[in-house]
Order: C-alpha cells, then structure tokens, then sequence
C-alpha cells in the first residue's frame, strides 16, 4: 500500500540522518474507503492525489506548529505492507481524519519512493496559510482562502537520490 508521510524539511533531515521515515506508529495518509467515498472517484491516479493533498493538508498542521520552521510543505511517498497499516483513529466525523492511517513498524527511509516538497516560491503563501489554519478549521472565509491559496502550489517531485540536498542548509 502506497502512503504519504506528512513532515517538515527539518522533519526529512531527521529522516535522513537516521535512516528512519518513522519509528512506529505514526500518522500517515492513503486511499481508504472513506477517502474513497468523500472523492467519489474510481480512477486510482486521482485517488492517491487526493492522499497526497491530505498529507500536505497535514505536513501544513505540521508547521503550524513550529513558528521557526522553513515554510515548505513536504510529503514522503513510501509503499508498506498493507498489514502495515490500519486504519486511522475513530474520528470520521472529522474531515481532517480523512484518509489518515496509522503504520505501525518502523519504516527504512530508504523503502521510500518518491519526496514531494513545496517550491520556495510557495514559502509565503504557505506561511499565511500555516498562520491561518486555525481560523480556517473554525469556518472563518479570509483564513480558508489562505489555506487554498497555499494549496494552490504543486508539490515538486522529488527522487529520494535528491534528499541530501533537499535538507542541505542554504
């Protein structure tokens, strides 16, 4: 099963200095039924973009908690076993717990597949986004079109080879 990790770039060094996505259990996110339904598609390339919008949905809560950290969102793709996986916590009624799971072992970064990570250009509206999330989960208009604004910037793609110098200070 195909999961995405949401993490920080500070997060991803960690990853790289240790060898280790995630010592588990630790959150993720994947195409589950649930997701799934709230999507409403069959075709898979479709269904594991939207996985990967809710992981750098997550990767943004992330940094909404660590004032200090570059503003980049950043998603690990790796595949587990599906016996690796379980399903998230029982909070369906919450749209953040949308297509969550928890993977249980540790995970070798090295099983990693491919990195996703905001452009630097995307470092502003992500930052405004990061600010606003908070009023954005409470319904308020203005911090939902920062949150949107932020989503509105691609994930780059990334070849795990290229992780050194994602984390590379600059």
């Amino acid at each position: 099963m195909r999961v995405y990790v949401p993490l920080t770039l500070p997060g991803l060094a960690e990853a790289h200095r240790t060898g280790e996505l995630g010592s588990g259990p630790f959150a993720a996110y994947a195409v589950t039924p649930a997701l799934r339904e709230w999507y409403s598609s069959e075709d898979t390339e479709e269904l594991e973009y939207a996985a990967l919008g809710r992981a750098a949905l997550a990767s943004l809560r992330l940094l909404a908690a660590e004032p200090d950290t570059v503003r980049r969102r950043v998603v690990v793709a790796v595949d587990v076993p599906d016996g690796a996986v379980t399903a998230g916590p029982d909070r369906s009624a919450d749209p953040a717990a949308l297509g969550e799971v928890t993977v249980t072992p540790t995970v070798p970064l090295a099983k990693a597949a491919a990195v996703h990570v905001d452009a630097d250009d995307a470092e502003t509206d992500v930052a405004a986004a990061a600010e606003a999330l908070e009023a954005a989960e409470t319904g308020d208009d203005d911090a939902q079109s920062a949150v949107e604004d932020a989503d509105d910037h691609e994930l780059l793609w990334y070849a795990t080879q290229e992780i050194p110098n994602l984390v590379r200070p600059a």
